[in-house]
């Protein structure tokens, strides 16, 4: 029993500091708001919108139960990506600024967003970017 405990532990550790190795970037989440700080989803303003970066593919999206939107499988290549917020409200572009995660993994880590756009007044919070559309 010990023996076969003992192959089961070294093979995990083995398998597990592989080349098989990766790091996702983290998620990108937005939250669209009023001057009033009003989230837009929540309060019917926002009904429909869509991303879609340089190459006019658009991005998968999903909502979160707090209204706020998740951007998903950006970030993983190394330079600047530019992107297109598509809504009945506003349209504004923006750009990821990513690069290779180097420590011990491959991967990649989003290192910057750049948001352009007239009117546009956005606030990095906690694990989320307030973006302010009216």
């Amino acid at each position: 029993m010990k023996n076969i405990f003992l192959f089961l532990l070294l093979t995990f550790l083995f398998t597990a500091c592989g080349d098989d190795c990766y790091n996702k970037p983290q998620p990108i989440a937005f939250e669209f708001v009023n001057v009033d700080d009003e989230n837009l989803i929540t309060n019917g303003t926002l009904t429909t919108f869509t991303i879609k970066d340089e190459n006019q593919s658009s991005i998968p999206l999903t909502t979160t139960s707090d209204d706020k939107v998740i951007l998903e499988n950006v970030g993983e290549y190394d330079g600047v990506k530019n992107y297109t917020f598509y809504s009945n409200v506003k349209v504004f572009d923006f750009s990821i600024h990513s690069s290779k995660f180097n420590a011990g993994c491959d991967g990649y880590q989003i290192n910057k967003l750049t948001f352009t756009g007239v009117g546009i007044d956005v606030t990095d919070e906690q694990g989320y970017y307030k973006i302010v559309l009216e």
